[in-house]
């Protein structure tokens, strides 16, 4: 039976295995430092390759570079053993809830979320700190033990964040802040769908730097506009009074948003179809013959086509005659625009808009057989000078009231009204809004009223570092320890009082959140590194699971995370045969970690005919059920994916 990674992706060998589809002659075998063979690269033959001439050598290129870059490369794709764990006193409606809040180092977090939330987010919007000095940023060790680290420089606090000023009279002022940002945009770059756009608010100090370090990990083909927040209009020194901050905007792929084109007469075209998931299934539609298609004369395209955004042909022939179909077809693919594809080939197409107002003007298939919507430009066209949010002051006097004290519990919270725009220029009613430098929350708090306002159903998830609150702080005297604590509190106090106002009528009135901590793998070291085992430790280490960190429920997250399942689906607990069963999503994955399993109840399980299943690798009850187990859902169920732990 084959268990479980129980780690984060191993992002570089994902990248040496693309190389190798590319270029295989690039890419050897080598051993690692524990004697394993691993993929690794020729760079040298590789720089050949992408060369139209000799090279000889390193040659110089314009690029952003700094000390500790390659550093800060490794760690965004070195893999860790981590989980969440979950915390329901802490939550809001565990149960039906589709929001999340993590806490704990955003790094971690980003790993952790790379199998489930891969290409799934369609807006990041990041406040981080902004390098002024006094503020604080995230220290990520790339060379030592990180206990031996913080010792060493004194820059751990009784919680073990690892978090230091860094003040202008560091050498290292700008770079430690590169090597702080570069690893989280370079993984937030992988959850975004391919018609994704990300936000991050900076000052001065560091706009100039992340405008390169974007360019570099988003392409700057991909750059969207760079907002300016006209934001405080209060009494300073200096030469200059600072009244603005700004909002660099890019796009994970500029073709598939909707952005307006002046040169398209106000028209813009975006993807009706996506990868397959959870969230966008393959389904069958009936497209009538004569639909747009841009292929030669002639061209059919047969079987099935797309790469990862796949199109199946079920009936008809797809084939160009005079740039459009010649015959009616039904394709399968996991259709974005189902319900507007209806209206517009069989309804009233001259009423039919998305759910920004916008008029859908057409739906046709490109040379490669896929599926674009076209649409009308949007009546807004946002402004770069961002000025209708209220001063400074006024965003401050808000959340005070909101947490009923007379100061802000955070500095310089940003405005709900700017998220809330942020958020609608580029989702859509159901899609996912990512914050993982979230503070007191004000993305969640804006996701949830434009979802009351709207009737949409876009989920948010929040990741937060734990850091403890100043004790002189308004924050800290009002009773709250960390950041963390605080942002958790105002999503709490801001969905109460958006329920008690004016709300939508089809909004579904999700105000809550799963809290889920990242902590330490539950799985022993024996996991990991089961040839360094000795013979003498085989009894004590028989368990894969550390003591203590047995609870199911711990271990399914860990599970879910591993897998790539949707964290949050629903959870249910049933007992079977005197054995606790856990069912996510009724039959999407379910997980038994108790002891002694028969091959009775192995039977039983298997008449669900779930998706996924997992077991403990010690739990069964003889080496002979262990070992007929993934013969008997091969009979029972043959569709299941049967794991261990």
């Amino acid at each position: 039976m084959e268990k479980l990674k129980m780690h984060t992706p191993d992002l570089t060998q994902d990248n040496i295995a693309k190389i190798l589809e590319l270029f295989p002659n690039c890419v050897s075998e080598a051993r690692d430092e524990q004697g394993n063979l691993k993929l690794s690269v020729d760079f040298d033959q590789l720089r050949q390759e992408l060369s139209n001439q000799i090279v000889e050598g390193p040659q110089e290129r314009y690029r952003l570079d700094w000390p500790g870059k390659r550093e800060a490369l490794f760690t965004a794709n070195a893999p860790i053993a981590k989980t969440l764990r979950p915390a329901r006193e802490e939550s809001v409606d565990f149960e039906n809830t589709k929001n999340l809040f993590i806490e704990g180092d955003n790094l971690d977090s980003l790993k952790l979320l790379q199998e489930t939330y891969l290409g799934k987010i369609k807006v990041i919007y990041l406040d981080p700190p902004y390098n002024t000095g006094k503020d604080f940023v995230y220290e990520d060790d790339f060379a030592e033990n990180h206990e031996v680290f913080f010792k060493r420089s004194n820059q751990k606090d009784e919680k073990g964040n690892r978090l230091v000023a860094n003040m202008e009279s560091n050498g290292r002022y700008h770079s430690d802040w590169l090597s702080m940002i570069n690893p989280r945009l370079k993984l937030s770059r992988n959850l975004l769908d391919d018609d994704g756009v990300i936000f991050v608010s900076i000052n001065d100090k560091e706009t100039h730097n992340l405008r390169k370090i974007m360019d570099e990990i988003y392409g700057a083909d991909n750059f969207i506009a760079c907002l300016i927040w006209d934001k405080n209009h209060s009494a300073q020194a200096g030469t200059f009074k600072v009244y603005h901050e700004y909002v660099h905007v890019y796009a994970k792929n500029i073709d598939q948003i909707g952005v307006p084109s002046s040169e398209n007469n106000g028209l813009f075209e975006a993807g009706a179809m996506k990868r397959e998931s959870s969230r966008h299934p393959m389904t069958e539609f009936n497209f009538p013959a004569g639909v747009r298609f841009e292929a030669p004369e002639g061209f059919e395209l047969t079987g099935s086509w797309g790469g990862t955004e796949k199109v199946e042909l079920i009936s008809g022939r797809m084939i160009c005659e005079n740039k459009k179909t010649k015959e009616a077809v039904t394709l399968r693919a996991a259709f974005t625009q189902k319900n507007q594809m209806q209206q517009f080939f069989y309804g009233d197409k001259e009423t039919l808009v998305d759910s920004r107002g916008q008029k859908i003007t057409d739906f046709y298939f490109t040379a490669s057989g896929k599926i674009k919507i076209v649409k009308e430009r949007g009546v807004e066209t946002p402004q770069t000078t961002l000025k209708d949010y209220g001063s400074q002051g006024s965003i401050s006097t808000d959340l005070a009231d909101l947490f009923d004290i007379n100061q802000t519990p955070i500095d310089n919270p940003k405005p709900v009204g700017m998220m809330k725009d942020f958020i609608r220029w580029f989702s859509s009613e159901e899609d996912i809004v990512l914050d993982f430098f979230s503070g007191s929350g004000t993305t969640a708090h804006a996701v949830i009223q434009l979802n009351s306002e709207e009737g949409g159903k876009r989920q948010f998830i929040m990741v937060q570092l734990p850091e403890e609150c100043n004790e002189n702080s308004t924050a800290f005297k009002a009773g709250y320890k960390t950041i963390a604590e605080v942002g958790k509190e105002r999503i709490r106090r801001a969905g109460k009082k958006i329920l008690e106002g004016e709300c939508h009528e089809n909004w579904n009135k999700d105000i809550g959140f799963r809290v889920l901590k990242v902590d330490s793998s539950n799985m022993a070291d024996v996991y990991y590194t089961p040839d360094t085992v000795e013979q003498k430790d085989l009894i004590s280490a028989i368990d894969n699971i550390k003591p203590g960190r047995d609870n199911p429920e711990d271990l399914l997250f860990q599970v879910m995370l591993d897998w790539g399942v949707d964290l949050t689906l629903p959870i249910s607990k049933k007992t079977i045969q005197g054995k606790t069963i856990l069912f996510v999503d009724e039959n999407a994955l379910i997980a038994c970690f108790d002891n002694d399993i028969t091959e009775d109840l192995v039977k039983e399980l298997a008449g669900f005919k779930p998706l996924r299943i997992v077991f403990k690798d010690n739990g069964f009850v003889s080496d002979a059920v262990k070992i007929n187990v993934e013969q008997i859902f091969k009979q029972l169920s043959p569709g299941t994916d049967v794991k261990s732990i």
